[in-house]
């Protein structure tokens, strides 16, 4: 028997690894120092500028939205989506990306799925100024059915050690600026999926009354990266904290940089929420906690702000054409709820 009898199939993989080797390489960045395909990828520290460096690095993958993704025969976009969730996520700490790698693993190979995503990372590593420097394609016949797969990622970044944002500046007084989302990014889909899809029986080509986009379209958009328009802020030092709004929400996730001493009221009524949401909360009749809890409502991002830094923030931001909310302040933690949603 050959490999392929058990649904391996070694020629088709280097195949599809010779369609996506000029992306990948087009990535590389000064610092790469190993070709594509080596057994381990090298990337040097020298020339960045930094004089205390610290490496901040995270891993994260990209959820069921990848079925949504494979029923709409879209790959690129949750490419994308993997790269710019672990850029937010190193980001809120104060650092910038260096590099990338990626897992994808799936039942059968199919070379137009794996060079979509492929192409989808690369194109989201360029623009956060990432090397993709190596990854894994694993095919596993048996574990994944055929036409599924999923996508996992590693993300390394660096930041000056007195640049590094850990939250023990935030104070009573502070001020929450929030930043706009694409839409869901990667968190909620299990359940968006649930209402939209096996209760109510919408097609992907649906546009219900009122809303700009199909379903399909509001579903894929990228999970957007905030690196461009707020890394000058944390250069300038002028952020105390931020926060990425993840799984877990508004409650999950605020907490995670906050003091022990303080706490934050949120006003959800300062920012108007996309219509996707509307949407998934009516037809699933999900209460008002429940969805601030499972997802991110129209804001990906939270800044929390001295009040003697705001002014320069918000210049920084308009400068940037960046859309911002003021949604909140930081208090004096009272009893064992450190986030309140004010309706």
């Amino acid at each position: 028997m050959k490999y392929s009898d058990a649904g391996v199939d070694i020629d088709k993989a280097e195949k599809a690894m010779k369609s996506i080797k000029g992306m990948v390489k087009d990535t590389f960045t000064p610092n790469v120092m190993a070709d594509f395909g080596n057994f381990g990828g090298l990337f040097t520290l020298d020339n960045l500028g930094i004089k205390e460096p610290v490496l901040v690095s995270s891993v994260d993958g990209v959820g069921t939205k990848i079925k949504v993704s494979i029923d709409m025969g879209r790959f690129s976009s949750v490419g994308e989506d993997i790269v710019n969730h672990c850029t937010d996520d190193i980001l809120v700490q104060g650092a910038r990306p260096l590099f990338f790698l990626d897992y994808y693993a799936t039942g059968v190979l199919e070379e137009e799925a794996l060079v979509g995503v492929i192409r989808g990372i690369t194109k989201a590593c360029k623009e956060n100024q990432c090397a993709l420097l190596g990854g894994e394609t694993a095919e596993m016949p048996g574990f994944y059915q055929k036409g599924d797969f999923d996508l996992a990622g590693t993300i390394v970044g660096i930041a000056e050690k007195d640049q590094i944002i850990d939250g023990t500046k935030i104070k009573a007084g502070d001020t929450i600026l929030g930043l706009p989302s694409s839409g869901l990014h990667t968190n909620g889909y299990s359940l968006a999926r649930k209402v939209l899809f096996e209760k109510e029986g919408f097609d992907f080509t649906h546009t219900p009354k009122g809303h700009q986009v199909s379903i399909g379209d509001a579903l894929t958009a990228p999970h957007r990266s905030y690196l461009n328009p707020l890394y000058p802020l944390v250069q300038k030092k002028q952020i105390n904290g931020m926060v990425h709004i993840t799984g877990g929400g508004f409650p999950g996730n605020i907490p995670r940089v906050l003091p022990e001493n303080v706490g934050v009221t949120i006003r959800t009524d300062a920012w108007e929420t996309p219509d996707i949401f509307k949407l998934i909360q009516s037809c699933g009749q999900v209460d008002f906690d429940e969805m601030h809890k499972t997802f991110n409502m129209g804001l990906g991002m939270l800044l929390i702000i001295s009040p003697e830094n705001l002014e320069a923030v918000q210049a920084e931001l308009k400068s940037k054409n960046e859309t911002f909310y003021h949604v909140g302040e930081v208090i004096e933690r009272k009893g064992d709820h450190q986030v309140t949603l004010i309706q």
